[in-house]
């Protein structure tokens, strides 16, 4: 069954709340959605890799890489890490690496753009903690839906 965040939104308004338009996806799972998980970080992706080995359970890793344009928060190989692990998708407020492999794998990857360029390893970041961008708080636990219509977020389960 598909959840579609129009039909989410006309059903549940004033309930969902909608993240401003930036993302563009890159990975094979177009529409994908699951509770949240979240990083904070910079330009340093070593948490993410923890995270993504860590059973998913169908869960939603939600990065807040401050917007960096400057470096890719995940590549391929975290990718096929979270699909392997069972991950249903990830929202990268940075950039990406390695799209077109990406493009092909049953996981669903958002990001605002791609990067060639690796990050660096300090293990430096936070997990599990409420991040802000696009208008919306992503809060651990809630659920996030995502399609070709954007990305909205739910205190509670939709389905």
């Amino acid at each position: 069954m598909d959840l579609l965040t129009t039909d989410l939104c006309d059903a549940h308004e004033g309930r969902v709340r909608v993240v401003e338009p930036m993302f563009n996806s890159f990975g094979g799972r177009r529409a994908f959605h699951g509770r949240i998980a979240t990083l904070k970080l910079f330009e340093d992706n070593s948490l993410v890799r923890k995270i993504l080995a860590s059973p998913g359970e169908h869960r939603v890793l939600v990065i807040d890489g401050g917007g960096s344009l400057r470096r890719a928060l995940v590549g391929d190989q975290l990718a096929e890490l979270g699909l392997k692990n069972g991950w249903s998708g990830v929202v990268v407020y940075g950039c990406i690496r390695d799209s077109r492999a990406i493009g092909e794998m049953d996981i669903g990857v958002l990001a605002l753009d791609t990067h060639p360029l690796k990050t660096i390893k300090k293990n430096v970041g936070e997990e599990n903690i409420a991040v802000t961008f696009g208008g919306v708080t992503f809060v651990p636990g809630e659920w996030l839906y995502a399609d070709e219509d954007g990305v909205i977020v739910s205190a509670t389960a939709l389905h």
